[in-house]
């Protein structure tokens, strides 16, 4: 089926905004000390904005995506989802996370493991839904498969796949192609690209590599070293945004020099 007739089957989904309002967040160490891995954030991502965070190694970008699933509790300040929590949303079954671990269950088919949140959830399967989506992420043909058949990149779409089955409110993505090698990740950033262009849902994206965030994002969050806070946010206002040569154009290379520099800066810089 060609990949038009698919994108115009999948349902859109209506779209939340996240609002992170002076978000702290602190560990516990030996001894009473606590390591501080988040301090004062505070961002909101628009009703379906593309959003990635970019920071060194330890900066709390994960964090702040664990926090806005649900999976942690900030230490100090607020976030909420639309008019909800973070907890209620996942209760609800509408937020869409994907990991650089693909965490497919090896002994189902790719179709078993993308309907596996139906079942989860304790509800029937869309087993049409579930097919317009294999098409979508292009796995048709590999519904019968078994992960350990699977390339890594394949095994990427099928996570994609699954995040998106029960059509989520929010999109959260944390290095879903890092452990890809590059080829196959440029050509994984132009399939999220353009099925994230037709569907829209509010989506932060955590990445350590810049030229992903802008060419997926609508802006771009650069952090600071540990503890992480907001270095500075880009707006990435760039023609022919799925366009292949995007990547060569003087624009592209302008802001991926510029967030480069903001990342490699001394903290208090």
């Amino acid at each position: 089926m060609p990949v038009s007739s698919v994108l115009q089957q999948v349902t859109r989904t209506p779209s939340r905004e996240i609002s992170l309002t002076e978000v702290s967040k602190s560990y516990p160490l030996k001894r009473g000390a606590t390591l501080t891995a988040l301090q004062d954030i505070s961002l909101t991502i628009g009703n379906g904005e593309f959003l990635a965070l970019l920071g060194p190694s330890g900066c709390g970008k994960s964090t702040i995506l664990r926090i806005v699933a649900g999976l942690e509790q900030p230490s100090s300040g607020t976030v909420t989802v639309g008019d909800s929590t973070p907890q209620a949303l996942s209760r609800e079954h509408r937020l869409g996370v994907a990991f650089q671990e693909h965490s497919l269950l090896p002994w189902l088919t790719i179709r078993q493991n993308i309907a596996l949140p139906y079942r989860v959830a304790g509800r029937s399967v869309d087993t049409a839904h579930v097919q317009e989506l294999i098409d979508l992420v292009g796995l048709a043909g590999f519904e019968d498969a078994r992960p350990k058949q699977l390339s890594g990149g394949m095994r990427q779409r099928a996570s994609i796949a699954r995040a998106l089955v029960l059509d989520p409110e929010v999109l959260l993505l944390d290095e879903p192609f890092g452990a890809l090698d590059a080829v196959t990740r440029r050509r994984m950033n132009r399939e999220l690209g353009r099925i994230w262009s037709e569907l829209r849902i509010t989506t932060l994206l955590v990445t350590h590599d810049v030229d992903e965030a802008v060419l997926l994002a609508d802006r771009v969050v650069v952090m600071t070293g540990r503890p992480g806070s907001i270095r500075h946010i880009e707006d990435v206002d760039l023609p022919l945004r799925e366009h292949s040569e995007l990547t060569r154009s003087p624009e592209f290379h302008d802001i991926v020099d510029r967030l480069t520099g903001l990342l490699d800066a001394p903290k208090d810089a």
